[in-house]
């Protein structure tokens, strides 16, 4: 549904709860500005209605999480299900049945269908998490600590997954407590082809890499799509040399780029790939799902795990995932993300020039690239106005995103693409 016309954001009620939070939440965690944020109260499909009654067209999918719709209901009921039985677990000690089931479906959705063996996962309850626990497996696998990682790569902001994170501004505050570990690479642009990438490579230490950490799709750092061939370069370094190659799928999981995952359409095949955000459509869940062999460097359990937590292999988390994997892999999701896709794409052709330097995307990730610092976050602060919610991107604020749940269809596009005119006048 388009959004009903707004008069007030954010409204009396949103100001109200940000002022609140302005009182008792650490100032660092919320953006709090006279035209933003507003306060979700509930939310259906592709819609979103705040705490004061108006409803928004969501083109975030809530961070890419809600690809199968705000509300599913089949998550719903599995939810429902689960939290009826069973509200929590013993993880390491006394796991529920669903975390058993839920390790071997991913064995299955990942290697298994790639035909690569099976695999074996770690759980974890957001997506740092699972890098922390890939970088861990990588010394496990290697005993090397360094880490070859890329600019504009986004992998969380724990301390383990600040290592590989290309984000200054992220790592800066906090640089004096980092390892020196990490050998920092260009992320290439599908334009300037594999130039370099080569000569890269070959100038990293090899003997003391364990790790390539890389987004097959950088999400936040600018929905920047490499050029073919370059996976496979990464796959064939660390073939040579004994390192793990390390996909974060973790934003680009589970046909947000078209594909089941955005590695597919080359058919490289990673040593370890993390996963969170999609996986269970709601439920703070992830994983680190490795090649069988590779995770069996971690040593059998004694008693005592050496990576854990109190809620990993929560029983909500893994119902939820264990519905949304059944769900993802209906024909149905890939017909409907198809559809979004050409939608999108088709919004968006044309349009640069004036300033927009740029429009990418692949499947239902899709991203406009201003010439100007900070015009991303300025045109989405614009758009919450007119009823849409989306999301800057890229290191400046200079990419405005598009990740909709796969049910946006093309009135709901085409009202996104009349209120960027409007506004861009691209």
């Amino acid at each position: 549904m388009l959004p009903e016309l707004i008069t007030d954001v954010p409204g009396p009620e949103s100001r109200r709860l940000a002022e609140e939070l302005r009182a008792h939440e650490s100032r660092n965690v919320t953006f709090l500005a006279d035209d933003w944020p507003v306060f979700w109260e509930r939310a259906e499909g592709t819609n979103v209605w705040d705490a004061d009654g108006n409803r928004f067209l969501d083109f975030t999918a809530a961070f890419a999480v809600a690809g199968l719709g705000h509300g599913r209901a089949e998550l719903v009921a599995a939810m429902g299900a689960q939290a009826g039985r069973l509200l929590h677990g013993m993880g390491d000690v006394h796991p529920v049945a669903a975390k058993a089931r839920l390790c071997r479906r991913l064995s299955e959705v990942t290697f298994g269908r790639w035909g690569a063996g099976a695999g074996k996962t770690l759980l974890a309850n957001s997506g740092f998490e699972a890098v922390e626990a890939a970088l861990k497996t990588a010394v496990l696998a290697t005993g090397r600590r360094g880490v070859a990682a890329f600019a504009g790569g986004y992998h969380g902001l724990g301390y383990g997954a600040l290592l590989p994170t290309g984000f200054e501004k992220f790592r800066a505050p906090f640089a004096a407590q980092l390892a020196d570990v990490t050998r920092w690479l260009e992320y290439p642009r599908t334009e300037a082809g594999l130039a370099g990438v080569q000569e890269e490579l070959d100038r990293l230490d090899a003997a003391a890499i364990g790790a390539v950490v890389v987004e097959p799709v950088q999400g936040r750092g600018g929905v920047v799509i490499p050029p073919a061939g370059f996976l496979a370069a990464l796959r064939a370094w660390c073939d040579t040399h004994g390192a793990l190659l390390v996909f974060d799928e973790i934003y680009t999981g589970f046909h947000r780029t078209g594909t089941m995952f955005a590695c597919e359409p080359e058919a490289v095949v990673p040593d370890v790939i993390c996963l969170g955000k999609a996986l269970s459509g709601g439920f703070p869940i992830s994983a680190c799902v490795g090649r069988a062999a590779v995770m069996d460097a971690w040593p059998e359990s004694d008693g005592e795990a050496l990576h854990t937590s109190t809620f990993l292999g929560h029983p909500v988390g893994c119902a939820m995932a264990l519905e949304s994997i059944r769900l993802h892999e209906a024909p149905e999701t890939a017909a409907q993300v198809a559809a979004c896709a050409a939608h999108l794409e088709g919004m968006l052709a044309g349009r640069t020039g004036g300033g927009l330097t740029a429009v990418r995307g692949r499947g239902a990730m899709w991203g406009v690239e201003f010439e100007q610092p900070g015009a991303g976050a300025a045109i989405a602060r614009k758009l919450l106005a007119e009823g849409i919610l989306v999301l800057p991107a890229g290191q400046h604020g200079e990419v405005l995103a598009f990740t909709p749940p796969f049910a946006a269809n093309a009135e709901e596009v085409q009202f996104l693409g009349e209120q960027l005119t409007r506004l861009t006048g691209r």
